[in-house]
């Protein structure tokens, strides 16, 4: 049979993640359309504060190891689900930075200066500035297909309080991809491109690898069991 984690379970743990990401890019998509490009990023940077100054640098570094301290701490839980993150962080990078080494796009230090040299970006002091590489963000793919893994995992094991981590979940996601445009290291383009492909990711996964996996000792197993 199939992996199915307790008959309580709810029948789409993808879904109390993938409602309110879906009217956040929605949302996003809309003003895209409406608003330029420097117009939108320019409201969306500031206003900077010392606290946010503080506060940011550091919650947008967290994916810099996070995810994968994740992946170690899901196997004394469930292989399953710790294969199923690092599968998906790996699928995701493999859709991304192709994408943008291929694209090339500046960031939003680079096109401001060879556009609008006169605009002068609210900049974190002691944050390093990349230059190239913006779409997609890279840092908003990685935030949404954790913390969206998160959730899936706290619904379709009935964790208590399934639904105030997933909202909790979204939350963080989102801030981390607010991050991104805070430090102009991305254009909201960019958060709007990782947020679909992490989306994507994280369901395509979810169908083809838990969905699929018949072996339920596989989505059992954790690391514990080997001092039996």
């Amino acid at each position: 049979m199939s992996f199915t984690p307790d008959n309580k379970s709810i029948a789409k743990p993808w879904l109390p993640f993938l409602v309110p990401t879906l009217v956040l890019a929605l949302i996003l998509g809309i003003t895209l359309l409406r608003v330029p490009k420097a117009d939108m990023h320019l409201q969306l940077c500031q206003p900077h504060t010392v606290f946010l100054d503080s506060l940011i640098p550091f919650f947008t570094n967290l994916v810099d190891w996070l995810p994968y301290l994740t992946v170690v701490l899901l196997l004394f839980y469930r292989a399953g689900w710790s294969t199923f993150l690092a599968t998906n962080l790996l699928l995701s990078t493999l859709i991304v930075q192709p994408i943008k080494h291929l694209l090339r796009a500046p960031r939003p230090l680079t096109w401001f200066a060879e556009n609008m040299p006169d605009v002068v970006l609210p900049l974190v002091e002691g944050v390093k500035m990349n230059l190239w590489l913006s779409f997609p963000s890279g840092h908003t793919t990685t935030f949404f297909v954790l913390f969206f893994t998160l959730s899936i995992i706290a619904c379709a094991q009935n964790i208590k309080g399934k639904y105030v981590v997933s909202l909790l979940c979204f939350l963080a996601a989102s801030f981390g991809a607010y991050t991104r445009i805070y430090l102009s290291q991305h254009f909201a383009l960019d958060i709007f491109a990782g947020i679909c492909i992490a989306i994507f990711s994280t369901l395509i996964l979810y169908y083809f690898l838990v969905l699929r996996t018949k072996n339920t000792h596989f989505w059992a197993w954790n690391v514990q069991k080997l001092k039996k």
